[in-house]
């Protein structure tokens, strides 16, 4: 196959030679990369840092490449939503395996890790405020990976059959999509302090993820729908708003990625700990010394 050359107006690299939104270079990219929604999180992780070596911010985008016992690693800001998780993974793609001088793809594939550090509600009696849950497979409700060719391969469709059904699917809504965690990753990562489990990425924070305030929402039913249901031995842990597109283009653009997230709200409970910023410092140091 004939190695792919990328125009002008696909590829959009800025005059300093960095990609588009992230504004970084191939160079300070490393292999190892932590994904924080919060801009400010990348200084709390990269506060644990031995060295740092580059930083760049730019709208949402944060980033710092630095070591941390003798590891490479880049933390990386995405902000809220899978449609920004679509530049972070794509960018972040074209800088590893796209020759920025030339436009064209480079012959070896360089394969990334990718862990993102999240928040998260939980869903289920075990998911209390404080708990971390590793996403085994997210159903993405946002519709993203369904403009990919090749989504069907890297998708559990079985199971997205039986979520739909379960769920007497609204056909106004964009088709759900289960993408997959890299299994070696979870168990590298999650060990045994995490909760394995589904999570549900949501189109939105407030009537995707089932909250009335003032505008009442389609199916009132919809969260006790989502909490009852199990498939091969395994329930919805969680709400969150990024993991399925992260799992599904990783899966895609062949990189190794997950989510993991520690709960800042019980759904199930109706409890919310709005004071998490002082305790998720303990996932980080976690994923830090394991990625």
């Amino acid at each position: 196959m004939e190695p792919k050359r990328f125009a002008e107006s696909e590829l959009i690299i800025n005059e300093d030679g960095s990609c588009f939104h992230l504004h970084l270079r191939p160079e300070f990219l490393a292999d190892k990369v932590i994904l924080v929604g919060d801009p400010a999180r990348v200084d709390t992780v990269a506060q644990h840092f031995d060295t740092k070596e580059f930083e760049v911010s730019s709208r949402e985008f944060h980033t710092i490449t630095g070591t941390y016992k003798g590891k490479r690693i880049t933390a990386q800001s995405h902000g809220i939503g899978c449609d920004n998780i679509d530049i972070v993974a794509n960018e972040l793609d074209t800088l590893a395996n796209i020759d920025y001088n030339t436009r064209m793809e480079k012959p070896e594939h360089r394969t990334l890790t990718m862990v993102r550090i999240g928040t998260c509600g939980g869903l289920q009696p075990y998911t209390p405020t404080g708990s971390f849950i590793a996403s085994v497979k997210s159903i993405g409700f946002d519709g993203l990976l369904n403009f990919y060719a090749g989504r069907n391969e890297v998708c559990d469709l079985k199971l997205e059959e039986a979520f739909k059904k379960h769920m007497n699917w609204n056909p106004l809504l964009a088709a759900p999509y289960v993408a997959q965690a890299d299994a070696q990753l979870i168990d590298q990562i999650a060990g045994e302090e995490m909760v394995r489990g589904y999570t549900i990425a949501c189109g939105g924070f407030y009537g995707p993820q089932g909250r009335i305030l003032r505008a009442d929402i389609a199916d009132p039913k919809q969260n006790e729908k989502v909490e009852s249901f199990e498939y091969d031995g395994m329930r919805i842990c969680n709400f969150e708003m990024e993991s399925s597109a992260l799992a599904g283009l990783a899966s895609l653009l062949g990189h190794r990625a997950m989510t993991c997230c520690m709960v800042i709200a019980n759904r199930y409970a109706q409890e919310m700990n709005t004071n998490y910023k002082n305790s998720i410092d303990t996932l980080i140091q976690l994923v830090l010394d394991r990625i």
